[in-house]
């Protein structure tokens, strides 16, 4: 049987919601092993003027526990 933790991630880009992603998982790489999952619990956006500026997310990352 495996053991699966999940940690929360809030993340950012300035080109989309999926390299915002990308680079929550990059991140959390860095400290986290066994990446086995992603799920975006949250997409958000800022705008200024009528332009996006930032793309953000909130995920939820799942890696197992050895």
């Amino acid at each position: 049987m495996a053991v699966l933790k999940v940690i929360e991630v809030l993340a950012n880009s300035n080109e989309s919601w999926e390299d915002a992603t990308r680079q929550a998982v990059k991140h959390a790489a860095k400290s986290v092993k066994n990446i086995r999952s992603v799920y975006v619990n949250e997409q958000s956006a800022s705008v200024d003027g009528d332009n996006i500026t930032e793309f953000r997310v909130n995920v939820k990352i799942t890696f197992e526990v050895k």
